[in-house]
């Protein structure tokens, strides 16, 4: 096997484990940022709940229902960046959607290292998921301005 077939057996069995036993999927009653993620076309719905003290976001949490991709797609996210500064994850985010799309990532945000995120990147061959991809982040976007509580891909 190439090292490309190895590297993308690994990508699936990352996926599938965060999508059988997702990373911190629970309600976070310390939550104190929150907002809802919701695509139409599929049905995937998405919380996303921070516990953000000054600059750092201490600890994020998500609950809904969704396919494989949503599902490993906010639970990765989580790992990402609970104990990162507001900055990072801002650039984080910026990073990872940028990936997924196949769009230019903005200035301060090509240096981000996406680490096990990177498994996702190969969704944007498939249009269709790449909206299943990006739902808990631009979730975690609302959430993080505090404003529009609920996001639509649509």
């Amino acid at each position: 096997m190439s090292a490309a077939g190895e590297l993308s057996d690994l990508y699936q069995d990352l996926i599938l484990d965060h999508t059988r036993k997702p990373r911190n999927f629970r309600e976070l009653p310390a939550a104190n940022r929150r907002a809802e993620g919701y695509n139409p076309l599929c049905g995937d719905r998405v919380s996303m709940m921070l516990d953000v003290a000054g600059d750092t976001v201490r600890e994020v949490a998500f609950q809904g229902a969704g396919c494989a991709i949503s599902t490993a797609s906010a639970s990765l996210l989580t790992e990402a960046v609970a104990g990162k500064s507001l900055e990072e994850v801002r650039r984080l985010v910026a990073a990872f959607v940028a990936r997924v799309t196949g769009g230019e990532a903005p200035a301060g945000s090509e240096e981000v290292d996406l680490g096990k995120l990177e498994a996702l990147a190969g969704v944007r061959e498939y249009p269709m998921r790449v909206k299943c991809a990006t739902l808990p982040w631009r979730a975690l976007e609302a959430a993080l301005a505090d404003g529009e509580p609920v996001v639509r891909t649509e």
